[in-house]
């Protein structure tokens, strides 16, 4: 009896050990390509709310670390990608957490010209209702783009909110809470960019705008 066990926890043993070399050869074998393919998506978003005219640099290389902040919506540190144009800041793009969502967290990317007008908005996850959240995606809703040119200067702050509320964004009838979330997060990083523009827009040292020539 003692000897079958023996031999059972033995055969178990071994395929636990088995199975985590599996997973560790699996994971160095396609870390590469899930990190590729993880830059290519993140350059795809990014494309599509920085026009390429106002960068030259490699945007998704320029990064800056961000420490948690509650503008942001963010408990752990975040990047911020930084475009440039022949050396010079031209704009930003965060990465900012709404938490209120109707289903839970909404992830967005919100990026600002260097002068705090808003570049373009885009929902990188969410998990709202089927239906009722859909439109803040850009592929089933153009109510996205309501945020491009927008800035602190041209909104005052009661108009950072949906029409039911007081504001001055559309939202869907009977679906309030999400476009909410979204135009409150939004609104709250449009205040950390100004709040911290100067660090934001903080231009290359002499010595790396040399390597970069």
């Amino acid at each position: 009896m003692a000897k079958a066990s023996f031999h059972a926890a033995l055969n178990l043993l071994f395929f636990a050990v088995l199975a985590t070399l599996v997973l560790a050869s699996t994971y160095y074998l396609t870390r590469d390509n899930i990190a590729s393919s993880v830059e290519r998506e993140k350059l795809k978003l990014i494309a599509q709310v920085v026009p390429p005219h106002l960068y030259d640099n490699a945007i998704v290389q320029d990064t800056l670390q961000l420490p948690p902040n509650e503008l942001l919506g963010t408990d752990e540190a975040s990047v911020a990608y930084l475009a440039r144009l022949k050396g010079e800041p031209s704009a930003v793009v965060l990465q900012v957490i709404a938490p209120d969502g109707y289903s839970g967290k909404i992830v967005l990317i919100v990026a600002l010209r260097r002068d705090g007008e808003i570049s373009g908005v885009r929902v990188v996850s969410h998990r709202e209702t089927p239906g009722l959240g859909d439109y803040i995606e850009l592929p089933k809703s153009p109510w996205i783009r309501g945020f491009d040119g927008q800035s602190l200067a041209k909104r005052k702050g009661a108009d950072w909110k949906v029409k039911k509320d007081g504001g001055s964004f559309d939202h869907m009838a009977g679906a309030t809470i999400t476009p909410r979330a979204v135009v409150k997060a939004v609104h709250k990083a449009a205040r950390y960019f100004e709040q911290h523009r100067t660090a934001l827009l903080a231009p290359l040292a002499p010595a790396v705008r040399e390597k970069t020539k």
